[in-house]
């Protein structure tokens, strides 16, 4: 029996016969409701607790088990495809991600040596940013020392700020393209990211090993009202990109904005 609703129901002096007409059913479905403590539709669980001035999660406390349940069903649905590693993903899957984004694009490395060695990669961008796409790219600061660890992690012999510093020229013409920007950050990187509107590509780094020999997540939002994964590890680039500092090429040559 669902003891709430009927308190709650004698409580605002709210009979069977009264529920049922504002719901629009049948008196014996609400009898149902409380004496088999079945679960209405939504639209009657709103029409139902808006009368009785509740939350239809405190009258139906089961539906927040079927909600989590949703949640956790459409999080595994967001996963589209595991790759072994990085490189077992084509050039061509890339660039249609990239090719195929309307509303933006997202970046979060290191180096990203590969990203930024794709034939043409700033020209493919810069097409993309005059049809409205957002682009940001956010790279090491090679002179923090996240970086200088990451590096000893790996066994670079200190060649990771060198990689960063050479990585980041390829961008040197969109920074002056409205709508895109390239950032640095000082953060410990877990994850490599490259979103592509709906499409989030998580490579995850495991000690000691290089991201390109590392597993590849790909991910594609199923609802945007519901934090999955996807949303999960966009929530993640953007706390990044905040604290991330703007980096602008300045009388020829590439000089950090902070320096």
């Amino acid at each position: 029996m669902n003891e709430r609703l009927r308190t709650v129901m004698s409580q605002r002096g709210l009979s069977v016969q009264a529920l049922a007409e504002a719901c629009a059913v049948d008196p014996k479905t609400v009898e149902r409701w409380l004496s088999k403590s079945r679960v209405p539709h939504r639209r009657y669980r709103w029409v139902a607790a808006n009368l009785l001035g509740s939350d239809e999660t405190y009258l139906w406390p089961a539906i927040v088990d079927q909600q989590q349940h949703r949640r956790k069903i459409e999080a595994m649905s967001e996963l589209v495809r595991l790759y072994p590693n990085r490189a077992a993903m084509s050039l061509q899957a890339w660039r249609t991600l990239i090719d195929e984004s309307t509303e933006a694009i997202d970046v979060l490395v290191y180096s990203g040596t590969f990203f930024s060695q794709m034939p043409n990669i700033s020209r493919a961008l810069e097409a993309r940013s005059r049809v409205g796409v957002r682009i940001r790219i956010c790279f090491g600061d090679p002179d923090c020392d996240a970086v200088v660890r990451r590096d000893e992690e790996e066994g670079l012999e200190g060649t990771l700020s060198s990689k960063i510093r050479a990585a980041r020229t390829y961008f040197r013409s969109i920074v002056s393209t409205e709508g895109c920007e390239v950032r640095l950050h000082q953060t410990t990187l877990y994850n490599s990211i490259f979103r592509f509107d709906d499409n989030l590509l998580a490579n995850p780094h495991v000690w000691g090993h290089p991201a390109s020999m590392n597993p590849l997540l790909h991910f594609r939002r199923v609802d945007p009202m519901a934090a999955g994964l996807f949303d999960h590890y966009c929530d993640s680039f953007e706390a990044v990109w905040a604290s991330a500092v703007p980096w602008v090429p300045k009388a020829g040559r590439i000089q950090d904005a902070a320096n």
